[in-house]
């Protein structure tokens, strides 16, 4: 990971001076499904760290482990083994827009955790990605009827740029907390940040309470 690439050295300034989206506020009187400082996009902005790594359907693997009774390492053809989930939900990035009604498919993160069954010790959880990007959650915020790992965005596959094979998505926080092309998920006694959590960003990441940064 390019962690001195210009777009990372931005992001930790805006957070360094709590910036980023609150001083480009603009909103869409009536609309409330916009949150605070957010603008609308009918587009779908690329951001990564300056990798976007390819990685082939036959060498594919996830990883889920940690404080769990059952941990397991799907295949690609075994995640497309598992019953699959539909849901719509909208989408907002930290760095101030948000798209409507994007439509996912995968698998959903309840199935997950009937699948892996966590110990009363896990209370949290943390995502790894292809590309070493980090990202965590609080069990609670993952076990949520609309949090999946996605491999379809509006009926096509999930394309590299976007997190391609998988991602995933979590409606309820700002999106950096879906991480991108993941590979590995953990359960943990204990809250460890991620890459941008310990950049300065927000721990929690409530889109609808502003709350960007640390």
């Amino acid at each position: 990971m390019d962690t001195s690439s210009r777009l990372t050295k931005t992001k930790e300034q805006w957070a360094k001076a709590r910036r980023g989206g609150e001083e480009r506020e603009v909103f869409y009187e009536g609309d409330a499904r916009l949150p605070p400082g957010q603008h609308l996009v009918e587009t779908w902005p690329v951001l990564d760290l300056g990798q976007k790594p390819d990685i082939p359907l036959s060498e594919w693997k996830l990883t889920i482990g940690g404080f769990v009774a059952n941990p397991i390492t799907w295949t690609w053809e075994e995640f497309l083994a598992q019953p699959q989930f539909n849901d719509v939900s909208d989408f907002h990035c930290v760095t101030s827009w948000s798209r409507f009604d994007n439509e996912w498919d995968g698998v959903s993160f309840k199935h997950i955790l009937s699948v892996v069954k966590p110990l009363s010790s896990a209370k949290f959880v943390l995502f790894k990605s292809f590309d070493d990007y980090s990202t965590n959650l609080p069990l609670e915020a993952c076990d949520d009827r609309d949090v999946l790992l996605t491999y379809k965005w509006n009926g096509k596959p999930l394309a590299k740029e976007h997190g391609g094979p998988v991602r995933v998505i979590v409606p309820k926080r700002y999106a950096w907390k879906g991480a991108k092309w993941v590979k590995k998920i953990t359960f943990l006694d204990k809250d460890e940040k991620g890459f941008w959590e310990v950049r300065g960003y927000s721990n929690s990441a409530f889109p609808w309470e502003n709350d960007r940064y640390g």
